[in-house]
Order: C-alpha cells, then sequence, then structure tokens
C-alpha cells in the first residue's frame, strides 16, 4: 500500500504526459536524471520505466536511427539534449575540460577511462562511447 501512495505522489509531482516538443523532451529527460539511482524503491522505478517508454516513443519518431552516431556525436548530443555545458559535463564526470574538448573537436577518441566516467555522468551504457551506436 505504502508503495502505491508513493508512486501516486510522484505522479501528482511530475505529471508525466506525452512529449510532443523538444522542451516536452528536456523536461522529461531531467525529470528522469532526477530519479535515477543505483537501487531506486518500487515506486520509482516504475516512474522511471514510465518516463523512459514516454522517452523511447517521441525518439522512435523524432531520432531515427537512419545512421550512427561516433562516439564525439554521442557525447554531443547528450551535452544537448541535457542542455549542459563542457564544464558542466566535466565537473560532474571528472573528465578534464581539455579531453572533453579535444573528443568534441575530434582531434582525439575516447578511452575507456573516460567512456566509463561518461557513461556513469549520463547514466547510459558505456559501449556507445566507444563504438557507433544508432
Amino acid at each position: 500500500m505504502a508503495t502505491l501512495a508513493r508512486y501516486d505522489e510522484l505522479l501528482l509531482a511530475l505529471k508525466p504526459r506525452p512529449i510532443r516538443s523538444a522542451a516536452d523532451y528536456r523536461r522529461v529527460l531531467k525529470q528522469l536524471d532526477g530519479l535515477m539511482e543505483p537501487h531506486p524503491p518500487r515506486e520509482r522505478g516504475m516512474m522511471i520505466e514510465l518516463l523512459a517508454s514516454l522517452v523511447e516513443q517521441y525518439e522512435a519518431a523524432h531520432y531515427p536511427a537512419a545512421r550512427r552516431l561516433t562516439p564525439a556525436e554521442y557525447v554531443a548530443e547528450l551535452i544537448e539534449a541535457r542542455e549542459l555545458s563542457q564544464a558542466e559535463v566535466s565537473r560532474g564526470s571528472g573528465v578534464p575540460r581539455s579531453v572533453l574538448s579535444n573528443v568534441l573537436a575530434g582531434r582525439r577518441g575516447v578511452s575507456k577511462a573516460t567512456a566509463t566516467r561518461l557513461a556513469r555522468y549520463f547514466r547510459v551504457p558505456v559501449g556507445g562511447f566507444l563504438e557507433e551506436v544508432g
């Protein structure tokens, strides 16, 4: 019972609804980011699943996998989608700003250590930083 009450509280606080614009998309990504933790309680897990479904639907319609992203493009997409600066990503991930800048400019690849830090920071699979993703 308590789990359902907490889930109802989350529903009222986050008010999930269909994603119809880039602004809605960014809002939901921020909500998801705020819910993420290593072992979320059941009600948070249910909300994460709901919001992730909304994101998947929006991305399938607006970002078709016509071509694969390079690791640098993937980093750039994550930064843009979450409206972050390179400095914020550097501070939060522990990746030096110069390394991040060189990766984004295509002057260097993404090392395994950098990929691990970025994956942990963005809460995404590490493979996207090491190979082309679609």
